[in-house]
């Protein structure tokens, strides 16, 4: 039996003292663990609802390996009554999107006492189908706990409705709008008004939520390593940027063998970074591939170390990858949205044991569950919005099991917008960053 760290003993028995829990510590920290021995201790059913592409890779293979005394059953689409009914299972473990089907099926909820989400962020938008869905599923279960290390990525707003879900509308309240004028200043941006974030936004959200939450950083918990950040440039062919200026002045770029438009602001942004990254695409969706200089980076910098981590955005950008990973000899395997659970475990697996040199990873697919701590660099082929992907990512690396130094390096165009967006990425990264913090100081204090 794997003896737990003491911040997850510390956790677990917050869990057995309270019947609604915010799990908000870092990635990396072992929140399942604690969870596990949890639902050990209560000996209650138990539905876990979690990313798609972690049911087995993560909380099933954290069963087998924490509290093997404990039943599971993984409920798909094809095999979702027999896992409820059929299985008569301690945990049942299914994706995010099943509570729509949980919730016509309201019948299979019956014996079932513990709700745990993983990745409670999936539930951050109010009007979405599967966050009304678990709404109404939640009202079944005396127990709830949620989790995420990444709690409010996109802003403060982000944590109304996962709360709601666990207490009800006890400590943020029950209307949206109300919390949001609480936390929020309306702002005219010439077009509508936007939300800004008071100054005290962060210090009343952690107070209202400090009885039910718990959070430990990772380097308060474990002895971790450096993990450095860098930026590395490269310059675009002079062609390119030739078409990138069009683009943005025009709204239209004419590549020679097809046109391409970008007619509202969001889209030339997409379209501009698209063609940083050495491709467009049409509006058929076909990709018309123009460069691949920054690969040549990318590859360098894989080439000269010996486990990395490569995340991509766009599947032109797999494509470019692959083909000069094959043409070095380098050892690889990708993981995205098309890859199942199965192998996926092989793919860490593999890369655990040293087999592999470079996995190639949409962020989305593999930022969750997944322990990589062979690797020690995360290498960004092109920069994301979205700070939870970001964080998320970085944090396979970056985790319990990891003894050495390790690296970020973001790849960035010059004269561009991607260092813009790195530097937002950031200012996302800091916002999330200080109601942690302030949720850590009223733990130290209590």
């Amino acid at each position: 039996m794997y003896e737990p760290f003491e911040h997850q003993k510390v956790t677990t028995d917050f869990i057995n003292n309270n019947s609604r829990c915010l799990i908000t510590s870092d990635p990396g920290t072992g929140k399942t663990r604690s969870v596990l021995d949890a639902i050990a201790n209560r000996g209650t059913r138990t539905l876990v609802l979690a990313p798609l592409s972690i049911l087995e890779a993560s909380w099933g293979d954290d069963i087998e390996k924490f509290q093997p005394d404990l039943t599971y059953a993984i409920a798909y689409a094809k095999n979702r009554e027999k896992a409820f009914i059929e299985s008569n299972a301690d945990v049942v473990i299914t994706n995010h999107d099943a509570v729509k089907w949980i919730a016509k099926n309201y019948h299979v909820l019956c014996g079932f006492d513990t709700l745990v989400i993983d990745e409670f962020t999936a539930f951050k938008n109010k009007d979405s189908q599967r966050s009304k869905a678990c709404r109404k599923i939640a009202e079944a279960f005396t127990h709830r706990i949620a989790m995420s290390g990444t709690p409010n990525s996109n802003g403060i707003l982000d944590v109304w409705h996962p709360t709601l879900i666990v207490d009800d509308g006890e400590r943020l309240g029950h209307r949206f709008y109300s919390f949001r004028s609480s936390v929020c200043t309306p702002r005219f941006n010439g077009f509508a008004n936007e939300w800004v974030q008071k100054d005290d936004a962060e210090e009343v959200v952690a107070a209202a939520l400090s009885d039910i939450n718990i959070r430990y950083e990772l380097t308060e918990c474990l002895d971790m390593p450096e993990q450095s950040v860098q930026t590395m440039y490269v310059t675009l062919p002079k062609k390119i940027m030739q078409q990138y200026k069009q683009l943005s002045d025009d709204s239209v770029l004419y590549t020679g063998q097809t046109t391409i438009n970008a007619v509202h602001a969001g889209s030339k942004v997409k379209k501009l970074l698209q063609l940083c990254t050495g491709a467009v695409y049409d509006e058929h969706g076909e990709t018309q591939r123009i460069h691949k200089e920054r690969y040549d980076l990318v590859m360098q910098l894989v080439a000269e170390r010996a486990q990395s981590l490569v995340a991509f955005n766009w599947k032109h950008e797999q494509r470019y990858m692959v083909e000069l990973a094959d043409k070095l000899g380098i050892k690889h395997a990708t993981i995205d949205g098309s890859t199942a659970a199965h192998k996926r475990k092989e793919i860490v697996d593999r890369l655990q044991a040293g087999q592999l040199q470079v996995v190639f990873c949409h962020p989305q697919s593999a930022g969750h569950g997944l322990t990589m701590t062979k690797a020690k660099a995360v290498i960004w082929a092109s920069p994301t919005y979205n700070a939870e992907h970001y964080q998320q990512f970085n944090r396979r690396i970056y985790r319990a099991g990891q003894t050495e130094k390790t690296e970020v390096i973001q790849i960035a165009a010059r004269n561009t917008w991607e260092p813009d967006v790195y530097e937002k990425l950031q200012g996302k990264v800091d916002r999330m960053d200080q109601l942690l913090g302030i949720l850590n100081k009223l733990k130290q204090a209590a």
